[in-house]
């Protein structure tokens, strides 16, 4: 069992973790078959459960949360002093796993997202990681599924021995969805949102300097204006209030 900290960010307990060490745990799980849930967490998240405690109390489930988002890295860096050398940022993380389970020939199922996106997603994943077999692949239905339903995908989960799910719904639904799974699919589950549109060449990814500098949000909101306005607008000024909220009165 690979040890790891954990520090507690506006209600969230973020794994103090980077690509190596998250992707060792996710596949050291999927190896054994263990149900452990896994998010790559940015702001928008962080700020949806702040408002939303019910989501707060899902989050606590998981086994993992990395920071995905620089604002979330130098928060945590600067508030606890943690020392972490870079986000993990969602789409990247997946790409390490990726590596570790072709290493290992792991069975991966795809949860989520459009039967378009699914389709390249795929196909990158084939031309890229040979070793993977997908074993079974779930359009998103784009509203939660009833009791059946959901029993119907477990099974269909389960049996297809997957050893991997990526889960593709965006945020928060994603994370909901594996918060509420774990213990019922034999494997390790990793929410990685926007990674299934990026890797299947479905939406541009922002340059790396504006990556680095934390003006991916920036990137995005150019992409998807009329989408995306309020997202950033409200969660970016509340997450900015919360950090000096707790940096001048600590609390």
């Amino acid at each position: 069992m690979i040890n790891y900290k954990k520090q507690n960010l506006f209600g969230v307990d973020y794994s103090i973790v980077d690509y190596e060490l998250a992707s060792d745990i996710i596949i050291e799980a999927a190896l054994e078959r263990k149900s452990l849930g896994a998010s790559a967490l940015a702001v928008h998240g962080l700020i949806t459960s702040v408002n939303d405690h019910k989501l707060q109390h899902q989050l606590k489930k998981l086994d993992l949360i990395v920071p995905d988002g620089q604002p979330i890295r130098w928060a945590l860096n600067n508030l606890y002093k943690v020392n972490l050398k870079d986000r993990v940022y969602g789409p990247t993380l997946t790409l390490h796993v990726l590596e570790k389970a072709n290493k290992h020939k792991l069975n991966l199922f795809l949860y989520g997202s459009t039967k378009n996106t699914l389709k390249y997603f795929k196909g990158f994943i084939n031309n890229h990681y040979p070793n993977i077999k997908i074993t079974g692949i779930h359009e998103d239905r784009f509203r939660e599924p009833t009791v059946d339903e959901d029993i119907s995908d477990i099974n269909n989960i389960n049996n297809s021995q997957a050893h991997l799910v990526l889960v593709g719904r965006g945020c928060p639904r994603q994370e909901k969805w594996v918060s509420s799974h774990i213990g019922k699919i034999n494997g390790a589950m990793l929410a990685v949102g926007a990674a299934f549109d990026f890797h299947a060449g479905i939406v541009k990814q922002s340059p790396s300097w504006m990556q680095n500098i934390g003006l991916e949000w920036l990137f995005r909101l150019s992409q998807e204006p009329k989408r995306l306005w309020k997202r950033y607008l409200f969660t970016n000024s509340q997450f900015i209030y919360i950090y000096l909220k707790h940096k001048i009165v600590g609390k």
